[in-house]
Formats: structure tokens, C-alpha cells, sequence
């Protein structure tokens, strides 16, 4: 960890104790790795299945990883699945646990940070635990996306101050309106440029479609 010479602001902001949620902007794998280690308690991921389910030496090396760092394996892919990851969610708050999440779902495919999910803002409104937005910086230099050996450079981490959410949980405008607000928070921290009418899921799949269409332009 020390090769890296990991800079991190704002870990005051991180309770103790107690529930809390950590919101971070995703840009690499090893975004699990570097910020848990800096935290001074654990912090439990709601990782996708994907990660202890992958192939190869690549797919083994995720799985002992996320498994050595405590995560939590969870289906996300829609429907009564999603609805099981947010009850984990919740039942690890109700435990006192420190849970970190991700709010686009998924990795961003340039770099920029994209619109999140509502269940962040579910989840801190039911359990009553703050949101500690954080930003990390060059990690997608340090692991691109493939490769498996990362590279030695400088990662950075900010952690912002608590965000405490209050309300209907069954409101879906409220909710869409919170979220929006924890992913403008994340902007501001981590400089980021902000796509808040797209999913990050989304801008993968216009990305891959798009360089498929060029592939079969050359043919």
C-alpha cells in the first residue's frame, strides 16, 4: 500500500461507529482495495456475484481478494434481486456496519461520473446512517480495466462531510431528487464531469455498440 503513497483528506468525517454508508465515484477495480485501507474500521461492499464467479487467473485473484476484504456477494441485476441487495444493505446497517457503495452501479466507462441508483438514498433514509461521499483519484491509471498487475502511482482519496437524509422512502421523486444531490456531491469532490441523464451501464453498452460498428465499417 505504502508504494503508492496513498493522500487522503476528510477521514475525520468517517464515524467510528455506528451505521454509516460510504458513496464513492467507481473508476477502477482496485477502488475496492485502496479505500478500505485507509478507513480505520471495515468496510463491507455489496460486491457484484460477478467478482467471485469470473474466470480464469483473473476471476481468482477478484475472488480471494473481495473474500479476504470481508465483501458481500449480491445479485444486482434487477427486479426482486435488486430489492434483496438493499435489505442486505439495510440488515448490515442494522448491525452497526460500515458499508461502502458505489451509486452509478457499475464502473464508468471514460471517466466521467454518471447518474446513480436510488437505493443509496433508499437505504439512508430507512436505517437513518449518513453518507460519507468520497472521490478517488487515479485509480484508472493505476488498474486499467484488464489488467491485473496494477501500476505504482500516487492514488488520492477525499472524503466529504456527512450527508443525512430524511423522508418517505416509498417516494420515488424524493428519492431521484436525493440521489441526484449525493452524485452532485461526489462531482464537486472528485472534479469530475457529470452525465446525470444517463446510467454508466448505459454509456458501456453505446460505447461497445459503437466500436462494434466501427469494427465492421473496416471489415
Amino acid at each position: 500500500m505504502f508504494i503508492f503513497r496513498p493522500k487522503v483528506s476528510g477521514l475525520r468525517f468517517v464515524p467510528t461507529n455506528g451505521p454509516v454508508i460510504i458513496a464513492s465515484n467507481h473508476l477502477s477495480f482496485s477502488d475496492s482495495i485502496f479505500m478500505p485501507l485507509v478507513v480505520p474500521r471495515k468496510v463491507t461492499f455489496l460486491a457484484k456475484s460477478e467478482y467471485f464467479t469470473s474466470p480464469g487467473l483473473k476471476g481468482f485473484i477478484k475472488k480471494i481478494t473481495f473474500i479476504a476484504l470481508g465483501q458481500v456477494p449480491i445479485d444486482r441485476s434487477g427486479g426482486k434481486r435488486s430489492e434483496a441487495a438493499l435489505l442486505t444493505g439495510l440488515r448490515l446497517l442494522k448491525e452497526n456496519h460500515c458499508i461502502g457503495i458505489y451509486p452509478e452501479g457499475t464502473r464508468s466507462p471514460d471517466g466521467r461520473l454518471y447518474k446513480g441508483r436510488t437505493g443509496i438514498a433508499r437505504m439512508a433514509i430507512e436505517s437513518g446512517a449518513p453518507i460519507i461521499p468520497v472521490a478517488m483519484f487515479n485509480t484508472a491509471e493505476i488498474q486499467p480495466t484488464g489488467q491485473v498487475v496494477p501500476k505504482v502511482q500516487r492514488v488520492e482519496m477525499v472524503f466529504g462531510e456527512p450527508i443525512y437524509l430524511t423522508g418517505d422512502s416509498t417516494d420515488q421523486e424524493l428519492l431521484r431528487k436525493e440521489t441526484n444531490k449525493i452524485m452532485e456531491t461526489i462531482a464537486a469532490l472528485s472534479k469530475q464531469e457529470y452525465v446525470p441523464n444517463m446510467y454508466a451501464s448505459d454509456a458501456k453498452d453505446a460505447i461497445k455498440k459503437s466500436q462494434l460498428e466501427e469494427s465492421e465499417e473496416e471489415e
